[in-house]
């Protein structure tokens, strides 16, 4: 605890202290996948993209989302009513010192999966409340409650993991569904056009990707502090974070029912030109409590300018440490190819024999993307494939794995897979078109051996130390398909109405499914859902 108050009371003398020049208002836009292609394309037209999501911009860049979209014409869309429903926030209020917006929001949906007679749907409500104070400070929170019944494949994932993916540890609803809720929020302080201060509950995400091999949206929200530098072409990230393991009850005599550990992450992106851009990836993971007590947030692994590594080594440390980085070239100012590495323990020795030692634990990504492909306007092709070896992510000590709330923090696979996707997407003004592909080959545990997919498991109980390859275990392959046709209904809280269709087959020696949903629904899409491993 007094570790932990430090860490706060170092955050509040910056804030106290800090540079008093002004700016405009700071705004920090939405992780989903469609507005942060929007916020990218932008970026990287101008050689100033550093992957790190959610963006930080300003309230004069508001135009960065769907700025070619005009209010529909006839008088009830100029209408108070027409506004609110297509165009604007249920409630704003805007003073010279003060912003403020209120909405509700949705995600209501119905539909059926034929192979299983059954009948799937969502229904979620929310609010969300966002502005500014002065021109440095803004603020955000939201919260959502839902109740779901999902098709089968998604609903074996949830129980299996006793939370939605991504979402809220789960109640029972009724025979098939579940109940689940959760909230999140962050105030966001940028003193200056050099400093930005974000603390928050919430997620992170840094890469190019769909997915990412270093920390992905992809599990749920936890609380942070991010410390983003930009100066010249460099920007350079500290991420304070806690992380939550709910398969470890913390004990009686704890204020809290699971047990924590902490991570402190950097990240050091700089632009070497406007078609070139190199990225520097460092973590540490430590257990909340370790044999001696409570251990709280090692005040060693605040320094925000140092490698970690030899801290770590001069601490004796049993700490996770991670290491990555990535590059990107740019062509044209509208074409991305770019790359990713993990490293989470690595032999160049052994990588040269191709012995397959199972401490090689690491991870690639190499992926292309179009913006306005074929010079077709909102056209944004994509192609991504991600290789994972086995028992990358865990640790001896599985409180200290690369992992949160029950989910992988990087690829929501874990590990011992490798994965193709192709995304496209379309916008021709309110009307929204996409389609998804997934094709992953796993190697799942079986027969109550650690093959190295969950990264819940020690890898001290690996099978064998040499041989292991992706795949290894129960070979499995998945494939999915995803169409989607929709409308853009209110920019403003980007909610869409929107069918769509989802084919999934997976097969191995011990099971052959082939399944799909159709469904329809109304929502808010202000963060990204994966159902889709």
């Amino acid at each position: 605890m007094k570790n932990t108050r430090f860490l706060f009371s170092a955050l509040i003398i910056c804030l106290l202290t800090g540079a008093t020049n002004l700016i405009a208002q700071p705004l920090v836009y939405p992780l989903e996948l469609g507005q942060r292609q929007q916020i990218e394309q932008k970026l990287l037209a101008a050689g100033e993209l550093h992957s790190v999501w959610p963006y930080t911009g300003t309230m004069a860049s508001d135009t960065l989302l769907y700025a070619d979209i005009k209010p529909l014409p006839g008088k009830f869309s100029a209408s108070w009513v027409g506004r609110k429903l297509l165009s604007e926030s249920l409630i704003r209020v805007s003073e010279k010192q003060f912003t403020l917006s209120l909405d509700p929001l949705a995600n209501f949906s119905v539909g059926n999966q034929p192979d299983a007679s059954r009948g799937t749907w969502v229904n979620t409500r929310g609010f969300r409340a966002q502005g500014n104070i002065g021109s440095k400070f803004s603020y955000y929170t939201a919260f959502y409650e839902s109740q779901a019944v999902f098709a089968t494949w998604t609903d074996s994932i949830t129980r299996a993991l006793a939370v939605v993916p991504g979402q809220a540890f789960i109640k029972n609803f009724k025979n098939k569904g579940f109940d689940y809720a959760f909230s999140e929020g962050h105030i966001t302080w940028q003193p200056s056009d050099w400093f930005t201060f974000r603390f928050g509950h919430g997620k992170n995400f840094f890469g190019d990707g769909y997915r990412s091999l270093l920390l992905s949206d992809a599990a749920f929200n936890n609380p942070y502090l991010m410390i983003r530098t930009k100066i010249w072409h460099l920007q350079y990230t500290n991420l304070y974070a806690q992380f939550q393991d709910l398969r470890k009850p913390a004990g009686a005599d704890s204020w809290t029912p699971w047990l924590k550990k902490y991570a402190t992450i950097h990240h050091l992106s700089w632009n070497v030109n406007r078609w070139f851009n190199i990225s520097v990836y460092e973590a540490i993971v430590w257990k909340a409590a370790d044999s001696t007590g409570q251990r709280g947030f090692d005040v060693n692994y605040l320094n925000p300018v140092i490698f970690y590594r030899p801290v770590e080594f001069s601490l004796s440390s049993p700490d996770n440490a991670l290491l990555g980085g990535s590059m990107r070239f740019t062509i044209r100012r509208s074409i991305m190819l770019y790359a990713q590495l993990m490293l989470d323990e690595f032999s160049l020795e052994h990588v040269r024999s191709g012995d397959g030692w199972w401490a090689n634990k690491h991870g690639f990504q190499l992926g292309a993307k179009a913006y306005n492909a074929f010079r077709v306007n909102n056209l944004t092709l994509q192609a991504e494939y991600n290789h994972v070896r086995p028992y990358t992510y865990a640790h001896y000590e599985p409180l200290q794995n690369y992992a949160h709330y029950n989910q992988p923090l990087a690829h929501p696979q874990g590990a011992n897979f490798r994965e193709l996707d192709l995304l496209a997407s379309y916008r021709l003004g309110r009307w929204l078109f996409s389609y998804k592909m997934v094709a992953c080959t796993y190697g799942a545990d079986t027969a109550g051996l650690n093959y190295g997919r969950n990264v819940y498991k020690p890898y001290s109980t690996y099978v064998n130390e040499f041989g292991n390859k992706i795949g290894q275990g129960l070979k499995t392959n998945l494939l999915m398909h995803e169409i989607k046709a929709g409308w853009l209904v209110n920019p403003a809280t980007n909610l869409q109405l929107n069918a769509g269709v989802t084919l999934r087959s997976e097969s191995s020696t011990r099971c052959d499914f082939k399944g799909s949903e159709i469904w329809i629904g109304l929502r808010s899409a202000l963060f990204n859902t994966y159902y889709d491993f």
